[in-house]
């Protein structure tokens, strides 16, 4: 779809920020691409990540660096990203071949690895790796409850019932999967999942819970945790984001109506409540005035949906959007970006969960979705959900 006249205008009033915040894009990514290579970075410490693949080689955060590298060759043509992308998916095969590792997230770990490169090179390897996922993916669900299994059981802990919000941004594996082999089974699970979704775990003013806890005999109801956010009913903000960029995929991949609904009502939840923090969000929209915890991460997460709905609305709603995810990633740039390419990490302010001591630090999803973001803006990105 060609952008409209009224998404020009809205990005043309912040053309200069954009063009510039690119250019310390390409300077920054140069140097971190140089430095880190095909090593897999999460949260830097001191200015440095560590190879977070030695520590975990199935930490669900593994597979956005590459997904920055493959954005970034789209961009510029350099063959640097490429070659430390393709670096780090073989390095994941580790995980693939392990499986026990292996959760709910293996769309964040494959899609922006195996399936991207697939996308941009016809690599037949990395297709049967995207595959291969979809199908661990797919292996998770639950046909009497109708939902996909999140996470692994613990000690003490029988996880067979749990669903969470952030499966809706792995389903498009699923998506992938049945468009590439033409068969309707992966597509089925990923609609059924969200149905699931829509029923137990959005709320009717937009927000949504963090973890849902089903039987997983007949998917009745049984809990809904707080999460990663404040308390049970609150409203952890990067779990919206999963939430409104998620719904709006699936329309993407579907064009139900019910999803698109469903993407603008959390929409509207989401700009309304960032908007009272100046763009930057906070951790959790209903948590107490203090302390006051910001996550970027979820900024820039939700511009991307953000963005994604723009796509998927007439004219006249389109505007809106691009405005928002614009004012979102702006003052997340504004307040938190370091742009020193000396040292790792690009979008600060990220917070892993309410309670996390990992708050307001750089985290490399961050630093993913704001690329994404960014480079859509410019037309020079390539959609890999």
């Amino acid at each position: 779809m060609q952008p409209s006249n009224d998404k020009h205008a809205a990005i043309g009033e912040h053309r200069d920020w954009l063009d510039s915040t690119l250019d310390k894009l390409k300077v920054k990514m140069s140097a971190e691409c140089a430095r880190i290579g095909s090593g897999i970075p999460y949260i830097p410490a001191n200015g440095r990540y560590e190879d977070w693949g030695v520590r975990d080689i199935y930490w669900w955060t593994n597979g956005f660096w590459p997904g920055m590298l493959w954005q970034m060759h789209k961009a510029t043509g350099e063959t640097a990203y490429r070659a430390a992308a393709e670096e780090v998916e073989e390095r994941l095969d580790e995980a693939l071949l392990g499986f026990d590792g292996l959760h709910h997230d293996v769309g964040f770990m494959w899609l922006h690895t195996a399936v991207a490169n697939y996308r941009l090179t016809g690599s037949a390897r990395s297709r049967s790796r995207g595959l291969q996922a979809a199908s661990v993916l797919a292996g998770r669900y639950n046909p009497a409850g109708r939902f996909l299994r999140a996470w692994n059981d613990e000690p003490g802990n029988n996880r067979a019932g749990w669903m969470i919000v952030d499966c809706l941004m792995n389903v498009p594996l699923l998506y992938w999967a049945s468009e590439e082999t033409q068969d309707p089974r992966y597509r089925d699970i990923a609609i059924a999942h969200v149905d699931t979704v829509l029923r137990t775990t959005l709320r009717a003013d937009g927000s949504a819970n963090h973890i849902v806890i089903l039987d997983p005999v007949d998917g009745t109801v049984l809990d809904k945790p707080g999460g990663q956010g404040f308390a049970e009913g609150s409203s952890w903000s990067r779990g919206q984001a999963w939430a409104l960029y998620g719904m709006a995929l699936s329309h993407r991949h579907t064009r139900k109506s019910e999803y698109l609904d469903a993407a603008k009502r959390i929409a509207h939840y989401f700009i309304a409540n960032a908007a009272m923090t100046g763009y930057v969000p906070l951790a959790d929209f209903r948590a107490p005035a203090e302390p006051v915890v910001h996550d970027t991460t979820a900024a820039a997460c939700a511009a991307c949906g953000l963005l994604e709905l723009a796509e998927a609305v007439d004219e006249h709603e389109r505007r809106l959007y691009v405005e928002a995810a614009i004012r979102m990633l702006r003052a997340s740039e504004q307040k938190f970006a370091n742009w020193a390419p000396g040292e790792d990490g690009i979008l600060g302010g990220g917070t892993v969960a309410y309670f996390s001591e990992e708050r307001e630090v750089p985290i490399i999803y961050g630093d993913y979705f704001f690329i994404e973001g960014v480079l859509r803006l410019s037309g020079q990105d390539r959609h890999l959900w």
